[in-house]
C-alpha cells in the first residue's frame, strides 16, 4: 500500500474536486448551500461491488449511491422511508407489500422501478450459495419477490419473519439493466464485476474512485428523495493517522470520519469534536472451523477461555483508546440498545486462571516457557489488517500477556484484502489461519452480526470459520419470530452461546468520535459516525456555516 503524505493527498483531493466547487449562496440563515465537503479517513473502500466488499466505508458508500427500500431515521432507532414510501404485511405476516417512488431514475437516465428491487432480491435468492453469498442472510426465508406494477414490490416469505425491515435497510437495490449482464458461470461472475463506473440512484453519484486514495461524489439532482445541500463531497483515504490529523489541522480537509484517540485532545477547541457510544468493536478471532487440520488445540474451549482471561481490556481501553471505549463482551455491542445482553460480561483479566485452564487441558510448558500441544509449540501467527491501526497497539498489549500463559504470538500485518484471503483460504474453507485481529461495525438490528457466525457465511462474511448446527438453528429461529420481545430473548440466548463457544474474544467497544471544521454543520450523529450505512441523512444535510 502506497503511503501518501498529507500535503500530497490533500492536493490530489483538491484538484480532483475543483470542477465541482461552486460559490456558496446565502440562504437567509447561517447555512449556505453548495460547496465541497472534504472528509478524511484511515479506512478503505475495498471494492465497489456489494457482493465482494468487506470494509465498512464500502457499505457507507453504497448507502449514498444506491437506493434502499428503507433507512433509519435521525434518531437511529426507527425505520423511515427511502425508495419505499410505505409498507404493510398481510397473509399472517408472510406477505409484505412496499409502495415505491414514482419517476425515479438511475444515474445513467434509465428508469428506477420496483422491478429493479424484485430482480435484486430474486437474484440474491437464486445465487445465495455462490456469487450472492454476501446477501444470503438478507433474503433468508423469502420465497419470491415480484413487481406487479412499476411502484409496487411484493415479497412472499415461507414463514412469517421477524426482521423484514432490518434486512431491507441493508439490501442495496441494483440496476437490473447493468447487473443482469454479469450472471455467468452460475452467478459467480457477480463477484468479478468491478462496478466502476458505478450506476446508482442515491443522493450522490460516484464520479471517480482510486483505490486506497480518493472517492469523489457529486450531488445527484435527479435523486428521488431529499437533495444534498452540498455540490459534492470527497473521501480521502490516508494510510497514516498522523498525516490524516495533520491534513485536518491545516484545513486541507474539512473533517475526519473517525478521530484517532491520540488526537482527540489536540483537536478539541479548534474543531467540533463529537463522541457518542459506538457500534465498532475490536476482536481477537480464533479459527473455530471444526474441520481445520492443524493446531486443533484452538478448538479446545479451555484454550479459548484461557485466551479470553489473558486480555487486559482495561489497559487496551486506557492505552489504545485513551478511555474512549468500554470493555467488549458480546457480538452485539451495547450501543444497539435493548438487543445487547447485559448479562454477557467481559472475562476478567486473570493470568493465574488462564494458566490453570491450560494446565487442566494438559498443555505443558517447555523449557522456553512455551506450551506444547500434540508435539508442537503453541505459537501462532496473528493476522492484522493494516487499515485498522488500533490492532498494532492492541497486539503489543496481548503479546506479552499471552507469553505469560505459555502462548507465543507473532503479528502478520496485511492489507485488508490480503488479510481476508489469508483467513478464508483455501477456497473459502478457513483451514490455514490460527488467529486474527480486526473490528466489526454492527448495525442496529442484530441479525447481520449474528449471521456472520453461521455456516452459510463460509465464503461470505465469516472470518472465524465457526460452523455450529445448534447455533444455526437458533439464528433461523430468531429470524422467524415476529414477536420482538420473544425475538430479543433468542438474541440474548445466542449471545450467551457465542461467548461460551468463543469464535471471538471481544476486546473493546469503541466510541464513535469525529471532528469537523467549525465552518461546517449539519452532520447527523450516529453510532457508526457521520459517514455511515444507517441512513442517508448526514452527508445529505451537511452544509457550510
Amino acid at each position: 500500500m502506497r503511503k501518501w503524505t498529507a500535503v500530497l493527498a490533500a492536493a490530489i483531493l483538491a484538484a480532483a474536486l475543483a470542477g465541482y466547487a461552486t460559490k456558496a449562496s446565502g440562504s437567509g440563515s447561517s447555512a449556505k448551500a453548495g460547496g465541497t465537503f472534504r472528509l478524511g479517513t484511515s479506512s478503505r473502500i475495498d471494492s465497489l461491488n456489494p457482493y465482494v466488499a468487506f470494509n465498512q466505508d464500502a457499505y457507507n458508500t453504497f448507502e449514498y449511491v444506491y437506493p434502499f427500500l428503507i433507512q433509519y431515521d435521525k434518531t437511529n432507532g426507527a425505520f423511515a422511508a427511502d425508495f419505499a414510501t410505505s409498507w404493510h404485511s398481510s397473509n399472517g405476516g408472510k406477505t409484505w407489500t412496499f409502495k415505491t417512488r414514482s419517476g425515479a431514475k438511475w444515474s445513467d437516465g434509465q428508469p428506477l422501478t420496483a422491478k429493479d428491487a424484485a430482480w435484486t432480491i430474486s437474484t440474491d435468492i437464486k445465487y445465495a450459495a455462490g456469487g450472492a453469498a454476501n446477501a444470503a442472510g438478507l433474503v433468508a426465508h423469502i420465497k419470491s419477490a415480484s413487481a406487479p406494477t412499476a411502484n409496487t414490490l411484493v415479497v412472499r416469505y415461507a414463514q412469517a419473519p421477524g426482521n423484514v425491515l432490518g434486512q431491507f435497510q441493508q439490501l442495496a437495490i441494483l440496476p437490473q439493466h447493468i447487473w443482469s449482464k454479469h450472471l455467468g458461470n452460475k452467478g459467480t461472475n457477480l463477484k468479478t464485476f468491478s462496478n466502476n463506473p458505478l450506476v446508482g440512484a442515491g443522493p450522490f453519484k460516484l464520479t471517480k474512485f482510486k483505490k486506497d486514495n480518493i472517492a469523489l461524489f457529486q450531488r445527484n439532482d435527479s435523486f428521488y428523495g431529499e437533495k444534498p445541500k452540498v455540490d459534492a463531497f470527497g473521501l480521502q483515504m490516508f494510510s497514516n493517522e498522523d498525516a490524516l490529523v495533520a491534513a485536518l489541522k491545516s484545513h486541507q480537509i474539512d473533517a475526519v470520519e473517525a478521530v484517532p484517540a491520540t488526537a482527540i485532545k489536540t483537536l478539541k477547541g479548534s474543531f467540533n469534536v463529537r463522541s457518542v457510544p459506538g457500534v465498532d468493536q475490536t476482536d481477537l478471532i480464533i479459527n473455530s472451523n471444526p474441520k481445520k487440520t492443524a493446531h486443533r488445540e484452538l478448538l479446545n474451549l479451555k484454550v479459548k477461555a484461557a485466551m479470553a482471561h489473558a486480555v487486559d481490556r482495561a489497559q487496551i481501553i486506557r492505552v489504545v483508546f485513551l478511555g474512549y471505549a468500554r470493555p467488549g463482551s458480546s457480538i452485539i455491542p451495547p450501543a444497539t440498545g435493548a438487543w445487547h445482553n447485559p448479562a454477557v460480561k467481559p472475562e476478567g483479566f486473570d493470568l493465574a486462571l488462564a494458566n490453570k485452564l491450560l494446565d487442566q487441558a494438559g498443555f505443558k510448558k517447555g523449557s522456553d516457557g512455551i506450551r506444547r500441544a500434540s508435539g508442537h509449540k503453541m505459537a501462532y501467527d496473528v493476522i492484522t489488517p493494516t487499515d485498522v491501526p488500533s490492532t498494532n497497539r492492541t497486539f503489543q498489549i496481548l503479546q506479552p500477556a499471552f507469553k505469560k500463559i505459555g502462548i507465543q504470538l507473532r503479528q502478520r500485518a496485511l492489507d485488508s484484502t490480503a488479510a481476508f484471503d489469508a483467513i478464508s483460504s483455501p477456497d473459502s474453507k478457513y483451514l490455514k489461519f490460527d488467529l486474527a485481529m480486526w473490528d466489526w461495525v454492527a448495525l442496529i438490528d442484530p441479525d447481520f452480526m449474528l449471521s456472520v457466525t453461521t455456516c452459510a457465511q463460509f465464503g461470505g462474511w465469516s472470518d472465524s470459520g465457526f460452523c455450529d448446527k445448534r447455533y444455526d438453528s437458533m439464528y433461523s429461529q430468531q429470524q422467524l419470530t415476529p414477536n420482538q420481545a420473544k425475538r430479543k430473548a433468542l438474541v440474548w440466548k445466542m449471545q450467551r452461546y457465542l461467548q461460551a463457544k468463543r469464535p471471538y474474544v471481544w476486546l473493546a467497544a469503541q466510541n464513535a468520535v469525529w471532528a469537523v471544521s467549525k465552518n461546517w454543520g449539519g452532520l447527523v450523529a450516529s453510532p457508526q459516525g457521520p459517514f455511515n450505512s444507517i441512513n442517508k441523512l448526514s452527508l445529505t444535510r451537511v452544509h457550510q456555516q
